[in-house]
């Protein structure tokens, strides 16, 4: 007799990565369960560039009307020199990117982007979402999977998903205790209203200033009311974060653009006069994937940051992970009884794309930062090609995933 039971889907982690999950698994007929270490929701952090690909993701989830209350649409992405201020090159974004590959090219806060996600996965019956509890371990038998949480829950499933960010539990047991990569490079962010800047100041476009060792970059968020700014400069992290004075950032990162254009000293410091503070995050990532077996093995699938955590010199974090969510939906939608060859499946083919992604976003992140000749060249090549080096075809057409309703 054909098994007719719904089959169940385990997921470690509520972030961005976790409840696209839940919410494609959800459209792909499974029920899931979703734990989230934290009593509460309440996802901060600062503004997320979304290309069409993983804009594309969001509409095929009937997400548009949602994403287009909350997001703001640049028209325009450009790249400035941070010493003189020339810009270098830019390319127009809105309707030309839209149709170009079927989707914008959005820029939302991160806040907004969990938001959405989760009243969508709150509106899926088959989801199931637990707060304050964290996965303790994992048992995979021949028919499924046991979590055991902290609390001492117990609960069986059909596969599980660890989406727990850059230090996920899930992986440690899946792959063992291999740290994450500290980059030595320190990313400081800020949020601020755009009404409470000088006119000169605010912005519609994507604005990314290159200079020796560091580089900036604005856009709007909030429907174009809020700018999301962030600076990235090479040095070491203060010992306790989370002891640190953050009023001391402001500082710290004037002194970091000394020799830089006037017009960038000025939106700098226009930061804490609008009423905003910069928040510091030292960057970690991890080397390129080497193969499916990093994503997948067994019952156990790794998602998001927990699989590929990536440096942001290619904006595509959070894309990535959505990206992975769609993929993971149709795998689970066509797997049938044999989730371990689904779970393959998903692994297969997200591996090496996501490994080309962190591969060039550290590549970038060299460019970006360069000094001497290198920087010189990236110069000249920026003024001769503009367009042509800023579009992305290979990523921004996205892989070919359906997101529909199994």
């Amino acid at each position: 007799m054909q098994d007719t039971r719904q089959q169940q889907l385990l997921i470690a982690g509520g972030g961005i990565g976790g409840l696209a999950a839940a919410l494609g698994a959800a459209r792909a007929g499974w029920a899931v369960d979703l734990f989230e270490r934290a009593p509460a929701f309440g996802e901060v952090g600062a503004g997320v560039q979304l290309g069409p690909n993983a804009v594309a993701c969001l509409h095929a989830w009937g997400l548009e009307p949602a994403l287009r209350a909350v997001a703001a649409y640049p028209e325009r992405l450009q790249v400035r020199s941070a010493l003189d201020g020339r810009v270098l090159a830019a390319m127009p974004l809105g309707t030309t990117i839209a149709a170009r590959y079927g989707a914008p090219y959005a820029a939302i806060h991160r806040a907004d982007l969990h938001g959405l996600l989760l009243e969508a996965v709150r509106a899926e019956p088959a989801v199931r979402v637990h707060l304050g509890e964290t996965i303790a371990a994992h048992t995979e038998g021949s028919a499924g999977i046991m979590l055991r949480t902290v609390a001492g829950h117990r609960v069986q499933g059909d596969a599980f998903v660890g989406a727990d960010g850059l230090r996920s539990a899930t992986r440690l047991r899946l792959l063992g205790a291999e740290p994450a990569r500290v980059s030595g490079h320190l990313a400081y962010r800020a949020v601020v209203p755009q009404e409470a800047l000088p006119e000169r100041l605010r912005t519609a476009q994507v604005t990314a200033w290159l200079g020796p060792g560091l580089h900036v970059v604005q856009y709007p968020v909030c429907r174009g009311e809020r700018m999301n700014l962030v600076a990235i400069r090479h040095g070491r992290a203060p010992d306790d974060l989370d002891h640190w004075d953050h009023a001391g950032n402001a500082g710290d990162l004037e002194g970091a653009l000394r020799g830089t254009t006037p017009a960038l000293q000025e939106l700098v410091r226009a930061v804490p006069q609008a009423g905003g503070g910069w928040r510091l995050w030292p960057l970690s990532d991890r080397p390129p994937l080497q193969g499916a077996h990093e994503m997948a093995q067994g019952r156990v699938a790794l998602l998001g940051d927990a699989a590929h955590p990536m440096r942001p010199y290619l904006a595509q974090g959070a894309g990535m992970a959505i990206e992975d969510a769609a993929a993971l939906q149709q795998a689970l939608a066509g797997c049938g009884n044999d989730v371990p060859q689904g779970l393959r499946r998903y692994a297969a083919q997200r591996w090496q794309r996501n490994a080309r992604v962190q591969a060039r976003a550290e590549r970038n992140g060299r460019i970006f930062h360069a000094t001497g000749p290198m920087r010189w060249a990236r110069d000249l090549s920026l003024r001769l090609l503009g367009e042509r080096l800023l579009d992305q075809p290979w990523l921004y057409r996205g892989p070919s995933v359906g997101t529909g309703r199994a």
